[in-house]
């Protein structure tokens, strides 16, 4: 189910947008592009692209497993009409970021003020990372599988960080570096709370005890959908996504 959503902003302003933060229809659902500058975007198209529609775009950074992350068929797996998609790379940090969103913005109809951040495994903590320093510039942010960045100082700009609504996909048997154990969740939890943050948290406890591809459970998947179009939808309070 497709919902619309009403914006006056033009391509300009969602450009303007990422640069003061940081100072067609398809014939296949992926594709790779090349832009003018060259720069060649692994892109996933929904089904039935309208280009006088403003989507939410999602940018993806997946982890160390990047060679096995399949944009294509993780989207269709989570949605195949209610976004555009784009894959990062997680080691461009947040400039490389901005320049594959930047790029989305040339090409496509991007809806300035829904665009997510969404990392798999060391990716996840990446996008944490990214989103938190440049909180103003992101919809939300949303790991699967990658533990909240603790220590890092990440909280400087508390008032943008405390509207930035935020998800953690993950199990506490995941053998991954990457992975959250039940002490990082707890650290995590105890922060926003005290921070005041809207921090949302999805355990799967049947993934337990094996290395996990999280990118690929459609039960994951599902929960990111309905997460993403709750925020998108602002639904009311008492129905959306708990806020710890």
């Amino acid at each position: 189910m497709k919902h619309h959503l009403a914006t006056g902003e033009t391509r300009l302003s969602v450009r303007s947008r990422f640069v003061d933060s940081q100072r067609q229809q398809a014939p296949v659902p992926e594709r790779t592009g090349a832009s003018d500058s060259g720069h060649r975007d692994r892109v996933f198209l929904p089904l039935g692209y309208e280009p006088g529609y403003d989507y939410p775009l999602l940018v993806w950074l997946p982890g160390a497993d990047a060679g096995r992350f399949d944009l294509g068929r993780t989207m269709a797996r989570l949605s195949l009409r209610n976004y555009l998609a784009v894959q990062a790379d997680p080691a461009g940090g947040a400039e490389g970021c901005f320049q594959v969103v930047e790029r989305m913005v040339d090409r496509y109809s991007v809806h300035s003020r829904r665009i997510y951040l969404i990392g798999t495994g060391d990716g996840g903590t990446a996008a944490f990372r990214i989103a938190c320093r440049q909180a103003t510039a992101f919809a939300g942010v949303i790991s699967v599988g990658g533990r909240f960045p603790l220590g890092e100082g990440l909280f400087g700009r508390l008032s943008d960080i405390r509207t930035l609504p935020m998800l953690l996909c993950c199990t506490t048997g995941s053998l991954a570096d990457s992975a959250p154990m039940q002490h990082d969740i707890d650290r995590t939890l105890r922060l926003f709370h005290a921070a005041g943050g809207l921090f949302g948290l999805r355990v799967y406890p049947e993934l337990a005890g094996a290395r996990w591809r999280p990118a690929a459970s459609r039960a994951v998947l599902h929960d990111v959908d309905r997460w993403i179009m709750d925020e998108v939808c602002r639904i009311p309070a008492n129905e959306a996504t708990a806020i710890v």
